[in-house]
């Protein structure tokens, strides 16, 4: 496709960036840390960590990781932990000592928990205590050989830290009892701080990341992201958005959205290290009052986020009434920012919201509208530097302007493959680079791009992916279901909710157990929030359960 798009661009945001500019993510964090030394990197609580300090205590994680664990170059280490200050400690560490990062969801249940750690083939383990019952259920069905638990205080100072975990172990009882023998408190791995530490070599081609998804079919599998894929990606979006800032910036950036998730991860804990402005880490987004206590707190210049944040902020006073005199920008992901929610956010805050799309298999940025956008477009904006797309028809043919087909990818943030999944990696990935997306896109004469339907059935809840396949596995595991469809449904609070329609085996059976059930199988926003019970379900002539057909007579409702 002609690159009609090059047109549009904003003055000072080149056409290519240079995927090798850096040999590995190390690399290029070791330039930030060294760059803004005694400038705020991440802060959480109140408490903040300096980009050197960062830099130490990573460095002595590392140390840990490679003299204590005697992990080996390549070797994988799951990140089970909220955004806290523990997070980018690890992630840099787990980097320079030359491993590969396995983000995972700490509110994982422990199937979920054990498919990951089991498919990573992870040897180390760093987990918050609140969450390590959950790891001790599963841990004798993995191969993982070491465990690092940490308390939410650990890195918060003192008397403060101390106060905290005093607080959510004893006062908020947050902290389920868990026995795991030889773990070891995160305190200890980084007390030593070595003075002749050597980082690892690494390459762009080695991996930096396993990023679990569904993909666009369902079964969870890990994207391998090389460390010339986040290069890539982290020089595109910055190439992207740095028109907007100056070096008279005050402020830093609110990471709400958790640190695992590929968005946050790219266009926060990267991007803005290089920008040299702190992260200003959201522990639990959810407790809103909390969250813009902490907006009041401290001065913000940027928030990243999706629909459903930015819905509730905007119904929460409190927020409506907050000093947006340094705000410069939102960028909103995660698929379907609403045109009333765009609306109103530049009403109150005085900034418009820019909609960008990306997927975890393209690490993820693919298109970002212009910073310089003075309203909402109802587009996900522009292919970012570096990055070819293309509509194709069903048959493969590439359609034109404004014809509507699956939206593919090409270009230096596209994924290896799926980690042991040949077979997967062959049907979304052509031997010539291109992605095939799964999303009906056009494209118009002008380079921008709009998502008019998901090919797949994948229902996005608050920003997450939730698969059909998998709610349908576990609700089918109960005994009084003899069939069960799941699809997405409409919602005002959270883009789509989850609603499996059931036709029962058992009559007894009510929606309360079945959520019941859920509860104890999956994560919060993969539970279905609705159950309609059926006599039998709409199938194609080969047997095949229609969910299409499901959804349609839930729209004509």
């Amino acid at each position: 496709m002609e690159k009609v798009w090059l047109k549009n661009y904003e003055k000072g945001v080149p056409e290519t960036i240079n995927p090798d500019e850096y040999s590995s993510l190390a690399d290029f964090a070791q330039e930030c840390f060294t760059k803004y030394a005694e400038k705020a990197c991440y802060t959480n609580m109140g408490t903040e960590l300096t980009y050197r300090q960062i830099d130490e205590l990573s460095q002595a994680f590392a140390h840990f990781l490679k003299n204590t664990c005697r992990l080996e170059k390549g070797d994988r280490v799951a990140i089970v932990l909220p955004n806290i200050l523990q997070y980018p400690v690890a992630l840099f560490g787990i980097h320079k000592a030359g491993l590969v990062a396995v983000n995972v969801n700490p509110l994982y249940t422990p199937r979920e928990l054990k498919h990951i750690l089991k498919d990573s083939g992870a040897k180390c383990v760093i987990i918050l205590a609140n969450f390590a019952h959950v790891l001790e259920q599963v841990l004798p069905e993995t191969i993982v050989q070491h465990i690092v638990v940490t308390e939410l205080g650990d890195l918060l100072g003192g008397f403060k830290g101390h106060l905290v975990n005093f607080a959510v172990k004893y006062i908020k009882k947050m902290v389920p009892a868990w026995h795991i023998p030889d773990a070891h408190p995160f305190k200890k791995t980084i007390a030593y701080k070595p003075t002749d530490f050597k980082a690892a070599e690494l390459k762009g081609d080695d991996i930096a990341f396993l990023q679990y998804t569904g993909g666009t079919t369902g079964v969870i599998k890990g994207a391998i992201l090389t460390h010339r894929n986040m290069v890539a990606n982290v020089l595109q979006a910055y190439a992207w958005v740095a028109p907007v800032f100056d070096a008279q910036m005050e402020g830093g950036v609110i990471t709400a959205l958790p640190l695992y998730h590929i968005f946050s991860l790219t266009a926060n804990c990267l991007v803005f290290l290089r920008i040299g402005i702190p992260n200003i880490l959201i522990t639990n987004p959810r407790d809103i009052p909390g969250f813009v206590k902490e907006l009041k707190r401290q001065p913000f210049a940027v928030m990243t986020g999706v629909n459903t944040l930015f819905n509730a902020l905007l119904h929460n006073d409190d927020f409506c009434n907050l000093d947006f005199s340094k705000f410069r920008f939102t960028l909103g992901g995660g698929m379907a920012v609403q045109s009333a929610v765009a609306k109103k956010w530049h009403e109150v805050t005085g900034i418009p919201l820019i909609e960008a799309y990306g997927l975890t298999e393209t690490s993820p940025a693919v298109t970002i509208n212009p910073t310089q956008l003075t309203e909402y477009n109802g587009s996900i904006g522009l292919p970012v530097p570096s990055t070819e797309i293309k509509i194709c028809a069903e048959d493969g043919k590439e359609l034109s302007f404004d014809e509507a087909g699956e939206l593919c990818v090409r270009g230096p943030q596209v994924m290896r493959g799926y980690w042991n999944q040949p077979r997967m990696t062959a049907e979304v990935l052509s031997e010539d680079g291109w992605l095939r997306t799964g999303d009906v896109a056009t494209v118009d004469h002008q380079g921008f791009v709009r998502i008019v339907d998901r090919k797949k059935d994948i229902i996005i809840v608050s920003g997450f992916n939730v698969y059909p396949n998998e709610v349908e596995d576990v609700i089918a595991g109960l005994k009084g279901v003899r069939e069960v469809a799941v699809i997405g449904v409409k919602s005002e609070a959270h883009g789509e909710i989850v609603k499996a329609y059931i036709v029962r085996k058992d009559p007894s059976l009510t929606a309360d157990e079945i959520i019941a059930y859920c509860h104890k199988e999956l994560t919060g926003y993969k539970v279905p929030k609705e159950i309609e019970f059926r006599t039998e379900l709409p199938k194609s002539n080969v047997g095949k359960v229609l969910r299409r057909k499901l959804r349609e007579e839930d729209e004509h409702h």
